[in-house]
């Protein structure tokens, strides 16, 4: 990843942050995106620099078409393009957000950042999608009621954004989506726990073990540097429980 240029959606805590740190330290120049979180993310850029890597924080509302266009013009006018774009960024529990909030961020926000990335995006990039098993299999396996508005919406964004695949490969960029199960220490556990006191240990029962924060950021970070698979898509762990039925 020596001299690529990567931006990170979401990317001021958790897996993002993870992600955005293993890029650094393998020669990337990585943009950290966040919302409202610029402390996390300056101090996330001043561990980057210390290390010997290249970061800046960029804040941007995902879900504002003029606030990601400035996010861009910001990008072009410091490091002139793009080789990787993770889109990171998701949500949808959060309350006081709007009924239509987890919809709005999961596929218009994602659609609407890849086609603002796509002026910078060069021949030889790629994009990658993060997200879960719930959501990727929602169609053939339910998930937990307190997930599955967010899980409905992140597959609309996954179908989305591979509506746009043609355009992609057209332009010589490269698409991939990483999912994984349930991922221990994120804000999206710790609300479904929260909202079904018991459902994470229950996933993690059933699934034998569930990846941490850190292990599922090294599985993002692989997926910018090995081969596309045959259907796009980076499974992380067991998937036998949404292919079994």
């Amino acid at each position: 990843m020596a001299g690529k240029r990567a931006l990170i959606t979401g990317s001021s805590r958790g897996i993002g942050a993870d992600t955005a740190q293993y890029l650094a330290a393998a020669g990337a120049k990585v943009v950290i995106n966040y919302r409202n979180k610029e402390k996390r993310a300056l101090q996330l850029v001043e561990k980057i620099t210390e290390s010997g890597g290249e970061a800046v924080a960029l804040g941007a509302d995902l879900t504002d078409p003029e606030s990601v266009a400035q996010l861009f013009a910001a990008v072009r006018e410091q490091w002139g393009g793009l080789d990787l774009l993770v889109l990171n960024a998701s949500g949808g529990m959060e309350s006081g957000m709007g009924e239509d909030y987890a919809m709005r961020l999961n596929r218009d926000a994602q659609v609407g950042v890849l086609t603002g990335a796509l002026p910078l995006l060069e021949s030889g990039s790629r994009v990658v999608f993060v997200t879960s098993h719930q959501a990727h299999f929602i169609r053939t396996v339910p998930t937990m009621p307190e997930y599955e508005p967010v899980a409905l919406s992140k597959r609309a964004g996954e179908d989305a954004l591979r509506a746009m695949i043609p355009e992609l490969e057209s332009a010589g960029i490269e698409f991939v989506v990483v999912s994984g199960d349930m991922i221990e220490g994120t804000i999206t556990a710790t609300l479904l726990e929260r909202a079904n006191p018991g459902a994470i240990d229950a996933r993690k029962e059933s699934a034998g073990r569930l990846y941490n924060v850190g292990e599922f950021a090294a599985e993002v970070a692989l997926a910018a540097v090995e081969p596309v698979p045959a259907d796009n898509t980076r499974y992380v762990g067991d998937i036998s429980d949404f292919t079994s039925r």
